[in-house]
């Protein structure tokens, strides 16, 4: 049995959390938690920790725009996303929203300012 110390992101709060985990890696219970969301968060981040990636893409004239994942994605599998993202090229014209890189580990990459 293990125990691992947190900070929930949940709220501003930022609760101190600590898991008790056995030796396969399920959560057996979460305690310092002030509310049902930072039990979940606590659960998640222990059993299968997700991320948002917020990045650039280049542009085909040569600049830049920030992108982002619309949903997390497995913290496991960032680097494959941002090897994807430094490859891609957008074409320009776009809107924010507009999808550029479809099904990344179960979300899309979308453009978050809009470029003429």
């Amino acid at each position: 049995m293990a125990i691992r110390e947190l900070t929930c992101i949940i709220c501003p709060k930022g609760c101190a959390l600590k898991v008790e985990i056995d030796e396969n890696g399920k959560v057996l219970g979460v305690a310092g938690n002030t509310c049902k969301r930072g039990a979940e968060y606590a659960e998640n981040e222990c059993t299968n920790p997700m991320r948002t990636v917020t990045s650039t893409m280049r542009c085909s004239d040569g600049s830049v725009i920030p992108v982002k994942t619309v949903t997390p994605i497995p913290k496991a599998d960032i680097y494959e996303c941002m090897n994807l993202i430094n490859k891609g090229v957008v074409t320009l014209p776009v809107h924010i929203g507009d999808i550029v890189i479809a099904d990344v580990f179960g979300s899309n990459i979308v453009v978050t300012e809009n470029r003429k």
